[in-house]
């Protein structure tokens, strides 16, 4: 793993200023309290780690590479996977292991798709303990399949963790990636509609601005 730029501040790649923040993030749950406490961002624009400090807001894509980038200066792989879904956002994770466990960090409008104890043995695991929790505004649960991990370490030479333009690339090797399906369409057919204590719970807090809003051409053709 070629990660030592997240870990020195070597050619002036880190601020004191940032070495500070990430001084105080020395655990998993210590770096899932740091996304909580800053505002989901509705731009369309991706952040990387060092511009998340800087503007002190993220969305799903700027919190899972930030996490990433927290949990490689504590010695983890810099490991993300891609939640894919319908009529919905897809959702990214940033992935850890203890004791052969899998949890994950990431930044969400919604309560129940951030932290996840590192208790699943497999990934398969742990993305299906998401399932329940992801839902969009027409009460739908969405969640259908995921990538394989993706390790950031590969974007060491375009230097991800401080680089804005490099979050692009990293985008599109996520829409690259192989796929892992969940669910089947027979499965899909039969679920009931979120319930109203679960949605209002999710909700908790969200920034409606960030909310994905299907469109009616987007589930007619899903049902065609």
């Amino acid at each position: 793993m070629n990660t030592k730029f997240l870990n020195n501040s070597v050619d002036g790649q880190w601020s004191k200023e940032e070495l500070s923040v990430f001084a105080g993030l020395s655990s998993p749950d210590k770096i899932q309290a740091y996304l909580d406490s800053i505002p989901y961002s509705a731009d369309s624009v991706y952040r990387c780690p060092r511009s998340v400090i800087r503007d002190q807001k993220a969305h799903c894509f700027d919190g899972a590479i930030f996490a990433a980038a927290a949990l490689g200066r504590l010695g983890h792989p810099p490991l993300i996977v891609d939640m894919l879904a319908v009529h919905d956002d897809d959702h990214i994770l940033a992935l850890f292991k203890r004791n052969g466990h899998w949890g994950a960090v990431a930044k969400s409008n919604f309560v129940g798709l951030r932290y996840r104890e590192p208790i699943h043995r497999t990934l398969r695991e742990l993305i299906l303990s998401y399932f329940e929790s992801y839902y969009n505004v027409d009460r739908e649960k969405t969640l259908r399949s995921y990538t394989v991990p993706l390790n950031l370490s590969v974007f060491d030479a375009i230097n991800w963790a401080v680089c804005d333009a490099s979050m692009d690339q990293i985008a599109e090797r996520l829409d690259r990636m192989r796929t892992i399906p969940l669910i089947t369409p027979a499965m899909a057919e039969a679920f009931f509609p979120v319930d109203e204590k679960t949605y209002t719970a999710g909700l908790l807090g969200a920034n409606e601005a960030g909310l994905y809003r299907p469109s009616k051409k987007e589930q007619e053709k899903e049902h065609e």
